[in-house]
């Protein structure tokens, strides 16, 4: 089960496609649909972050991207500054589970993406989009 579900915190991420959190918003990372998902906007890097009211302890978490909107070079930090982790997904559509070295006891864990599997194209000169269905951490 996810800490997410137990534990009450509060979401913070980089940006959203257009600012249109109604249709893109950082809520439908947590909402167990199929069909919604946060969209960052264009750029890099992006990120999640997550501040918990309580010391929380965490020990790894899983992704679903949408592909050829995953991120690539990745990592995690603790507290603001202490990268924890080092991460490379996938660019594909399944659920991608990722483990710390070590159990980390927290109260704010932030995910950040410094790039993306988003090629960009001449046409819309989009680039650097992060499109997560499902963000879930894990005890």
């Amino acid at each position: 089960m996810s800490l997410l579900q137990e534990r009450k915190y509060t979401c913070r991420v980089s940006s959203t496609l257009n600012r249109d959190t109604k249709q893109f918003g950082k809520k439908f990372m947590f909402d167990n649909r199929d069909e919604t998902c946060w969209n960052s906007d264009q750029g890099s890097p992006q990120w999640i972050s997550l501040e918990f009211t309580e010391i929380t302890s965490v020990s790894g978490f899983s992704l679903q991207f949408q592909g050829g909107f995953a991120g690539k070079d990745c990592y995690v930090e603790t507290d603001g500054t202490l990268k924890v982790l080092d991460f490379y997904p996938e660019d594909c559509n399944k659920v991608q589970y990722f483990y710390l070295k070590d159990r980390v006891h927290v109260k704010k864990i932030r995910i950040a993406f410094n790039s993306s599997t988003e090629a960009g194209s001449p046409c819309t000169g989009f680039y650097g989009r992060i499109t997560l269905y499902r963000l879930e951490l894990y005890p």
